[in-house]
C-alpha cells in the first residue's frame, strides 16, 4: 500500500498537536466541525486529507493565529490522485500537449457533470468534500485550453469507444465540438473500423514544456508512469503519430460527433 501524501501526514500531526494544546478533545472539534470522530482521527494521521473546513474550525478552536488554517494552500495542490501529481506539475510548464485517450473522456476536455459522474464513482468512495475539491481541481485545469499565454498547442485523439460511453450526454458531446473550434486545439476521433493494435495498448500523453524537455505519461488502473527517458518518449511518440494518422481529420471529427448530437 501507497503511503498517505506527506503534507497530509505532516498537517495532521500539527492539527493533533495545537488540539491537544488547546485542551480540545477530538469529539470536540469534530461536533464543531460537523465530521465523526473516527474522521478526525483519520486526518490527524494522515490516512485522509484534512479539509479546509477542518483547519479553519480548529484554528478558531485552539487559537492557532492562522497557523492551520494557513496549511490549506499547500494541501490544494494534493486535489489529484497522487500518481497524476508530478505529471500535473509538468502540465503547467508546457507548451504542447499531445494525447491518446481509449476509454475515458480526458480532464481537460471533460464537463462538470461528466467529471462529477467519474469521481462519485471512484472505489473506494471519496467523502462529498473530496468530490467536489477534485471537480473544482479538474475544472480549474482547464485553463490550459484558453488562459495560457502563448496558447498551448493541444492535439487529442480520442477511440470512437469513449464517446459511445453511457457516462457521455448530448452535454458533453457538444463541449467536444466547441472546444475543437479553437485554433489551438486538434480534435481527432479513431472510429472502430480504423483500430490498430497500437490504439488497443492504453492512452498515454506527450508533453513538451518551455525548456524543450519531452515527457511521456501513460496511466493503467492501478499505475501511472512519468518519463523523460528518450527512449521511452520516442517509443510513445511513433505510437501516437501513428494513431493520429489513422484518426479522423478534426473537420471528418467535427461532423462524426455532430451526427452523434442528433442521435442523442
Amino acid at each position: 500500500m501507497s503511503q498517505s501524501p506527506v503534507m497530509w501526514r505532516f498537517t495532521g500531526n500539527q492539527l493533533k498537536r495545537w488540539r491537544t494544546k488547546a485542551n480540545i478533545s477530538r469529539e470536540q472539534l469534530a461536533v464543531a466541525a460537523n465530521y465523526s470522530p473516527d474522521t478526525i482521527k483519520a486526518m490527524e494521521q494522515g490516512v485522509r486529507m484534512p479539509t479546509a473546513r477542518v483547519l479553519d474550525v480548529a484554528d478558531g478552536l485552539c487559537g492557532a493565529e492562522g497557523l492551520l488554517s494557513a496549511a490549506k494552500e499547500y494541501l490544494s495542490r494534493e486535489r489529484f490522485p497522487a500518481r497524476a501529481r508530478e505529471f500535473m506539475e509538468r502540465e503547467k510548464e508546457a507548451i504542447s500537449r499531445w494525447s491518446y485517450g481509449v476509454a475515458l473522456i480526458p480532464g481537460l476536455l471533460q464537463t462538470k457533470g461528466y467529471a462529477r459522474t467519474l469521481i462519485e464513482n471512484r472505489l473506494p468512495a471519496l467523502d462529498e468534500e473530496t468530490v467536489e475539491e477534485r471537480i473544482a481541481a479538474r475544472m480549474e485545469r482547464q485553463a490550459i485550453l484558453t488562459e495560457r499565454k502563448p496558447l498551448v498547442s493541444l492535439s487529442f485523439v480520442l477511440y470512437e469507444a469513449v464517446l459511445r460511453s453511457p457516462q457521455v450526454d448530448a452535454e458533453q458531446l457538444r463541449r467536444l465540438l466547441e472546444v475543437g473550434r479553437l485554433r489551438n486545439i486538434a480534435l481527432q476521433v479513431l472510429p472502430f473500423e480504423r483500430a490498430i493494435t497500437a490504439a488497443l495498448q492504453g492512452p498515454m500523453v506527450l508533453l513538451e514544456t518551455r525548456d524543450h524537455e519531452r515527457y511521456a505519461f501513460t496511466e493503467g488502473p492501478f499505475a501511472s508512469e512519468l518519463s523523460a527517458d528518450p527512449e521511452v518518449v520516442s517509443r510513445v511518440t511513433e505510437r501516437l503519430s501513428i494513431i493520429r494518422a489513422q484518426a479522423l481529420s478534426p473537420a471528418e471529427t467535427a461532423r462524426f460527433i455532430e451526427r452523434m448530437v442528433d442521435q442523442a
